[in-house]
């Protein structure tokens, strides 16, 4: 989980973007996170570019929090397939 991995409470949160593939029209990401108790936090939503050969079925968010962590302490969190999106993180 995002706030897990770096220690972040909702109260830590300043706003937070996500984005959606375009094969994704069933519901707003942005409602998943009110029901997760982000109610006083702006939060928007906008649709991933449609590139050929792109990771389907792909929900991002970038979130902008107050921490005490160093740039290099941040824990990128990704699930599932999402990890080819940052093929430099792959192991050998």
């Amino acid at each position: 989980h995002l706030l897990d991995e770096n220690d972040l409470a909702p109260a830590d949160l300043i706003s937070a973007v996500f984005t959606a593939t375009p094969d994704l029209v069933s519901e707003f990401p942005a409602h998943a996170a009110r029901m997760l108790g982000w109610n006083d936090i702006p939060l928007l939503c906008a649709q991933e570019l449609p590139v050929a050969g792109a990771l389907p079925r792909c929900i991002r968010v970038l979130v902008h929090a107050e921490t005490r962590r160093k740039r290099t302490e941040i824990r990128h969190v990704y699930l599932r397939d999402a990890i080819l999106l940052r093929a430099d993180l792959l192991s050998d």
